[in-house]
């Protein structure tokens, strides 16, 4: 039986029982065996462009008995699917960017799809402009820290118009903070509203980490003696402002 590590755990946690899945960038599709052994999948379909982990997951399918539940295929990004074939979506270990233009680029592909559940490594303020711009609901966030990395997950559904408090404006309106500190869209886009609001311990070590990449870009730009960077240099400092604001506003009201 395959063991997963804590980040690939709290993904296949959050796939539904009798789902059929695509694992993209599926490496030596550790996930889908997983989720196949466990009984919770009926299929998947691990896609993999990198010669190494394709053959690799191939190899993982058929040492573990699966050939007839796992499907193993080269291809770049959602070209591995066809449209209705799959109704859940997993893909982890990129960046933000990269995954927002593998669901762009496979729109096509994600008819019939209810869940996507995605793991930036970075970046994950563009995954949450996509979902917000192409209509998925946010349902759910959750950050983890394992072998010195933050990770975060974002599990969103499709199918259902939500609207009033619940809905994706809502979740993304300007809000105020005890303390009287405004969080803009923006922010939440970048800080994540669910992570916002629950702040767990995790979130702010990342948070401080992300401050000090900041700061050190700021001290680059103020280097330079182009008006362009000048004008990059005093838009971060703004942008720590803020970021240190919310932070110490949450920290405060922290039990």
């Amino acid at each position: 039986m395959v063991k997963l590590s804590k980040r690939l755990q709290m993904i296949a946690d959050r796939v539904p029982l009798g789902s059929k899945v695509a694992d993209i960038g599926s490496d030596h599709a550790l996930l889908p065996t997983y989720l196949a052994q466990q009984g919770i999948i009926v299929f998947a379909v691990a896609g993999e462009v990198n010669p190494g982990p394709f053959e690799a997951a191939t190899r993982q399918v058929l040492e573990s008995g699966l050939s007839k539940k796992i499907s193993v295929r080269s291809g770049d990004g959602l070209a591995v699917i066809e449209p209705g074939e799959v109704n859940v979506i997993t893909i982890a270990g990129m960046g933000g960017s990269l995954m927002a233009s593998i669901l762009e680029a496979g729109k096509q592909k994600l008819v019939g799809v209810t869940h996507l559940i995605l793991q930036p490594n970075v970046g994950e303020d563009q995954v949450r402009k996509w979902l917000l711009a192409e209509g998925w609901n946010l349902d759910a966030e959750a950050i983890l820290e394992e072998d010195g990395k933050i990770y975060e997950i974002l599990t969103a559904t499709a199918g259902r118009i939500v609207v009033g408090e619940n809905s994706q404006q809502a979740l993304y309106a300007e809000r105020t903070l005890t303390g009287g500190i405004v969080v803009s869209k923006e922010r939440l886009l970048q800080m994540g509203p669910y992570l916002l609001e629950e702040a767990p311990e995790v979130w702010f070590s990342k948070w401080d980490s992300e401050l000090k990449k900041l700061a050190m870009i700021e001290g680059q730009l103020k280097l330079s003696t182009a008006e362009a960077s000048a004008a990059k240099a005093e838009q971060i400092a703004q942008e720590i402002k803020e970021i240190k604001e919310v932070l110490a506003c949450l920290q405060k009201v922290k039990p």
